[in-house]
Order: structure tokens, then C-alpha cells, then sequence
């Protein structure tokens, strides 16, 4: 009697790529300081320095909240896929 090996899914797939993307993405700007480690230019008066880093919190919190989304997506197409519960 030969048993039938259980098929998973792929651990790297293309959508978590993305969200490695999304979560990495906003470090690699705000380590990456001498691109924005200047006064000019300047955005109703505040240097560039302050007004790159405050759009970063918002561009944060829009890729996070994109790799959240996908996750939960990704976690629902593996349960369905294994004929679990999906939350």
C-alpha cells in the first residue's frame, strides 16, 4: 500500500514577496538617509527633511496595511486550499 505524499503549498510564493516588499520597503528609506538628509525642497515651509519623513509615516501605514490584507488573503486561500475553516 503506498501512501499518497501530502501536497503543500509553496513557502515563497509571489503575493508574499509583495509583502516582504511592503513591510521592507519603508526601512530601507528611512535607513537610507542621504537621500533625504536635506533642507531643500521645502513644502509650505517646512525643510524636506521633516515633511519625507512625516509622508513615510503615511506611505507605513498604507503598506502595512496593504501586506495585512494580503496575508490575510494568502491564509485564506491556503485553508480552503488544505479544506480547513477560514476565519
Amino acid at each position: 500500500m503506498s501512501e499518497v505524499p501530502e501536497v503543500r503549498p509553496p513557502v515563497v510564493t509571489p503575493v508574499r514577496v509583495v509583502i516582504a516588499v511592503c513591510l521592507i520597503a519603508p526601512f530601507v528609506a528611512m535607513l537610507w538617509v542621504g537621500s533625504y538628509a536635506k533642507t531643500d525642497p521645502a513644502f509650505i515651509g517646512i525643510p524636506f527633511f521633516y515633511w519625507y519623513q512625516m509622508l513615510w509615516v503615511l506611505i507605513s501605514t498604507a503598506l502595512t496595511m496593504t501586506a495585512y490584507k494580503l496575508w490575510q488573503r494568502d491564509q485564506r486561500a491556503r485553508a480552503s486550499q488544505k479544506g480547513g475553516a477560514s476565519k
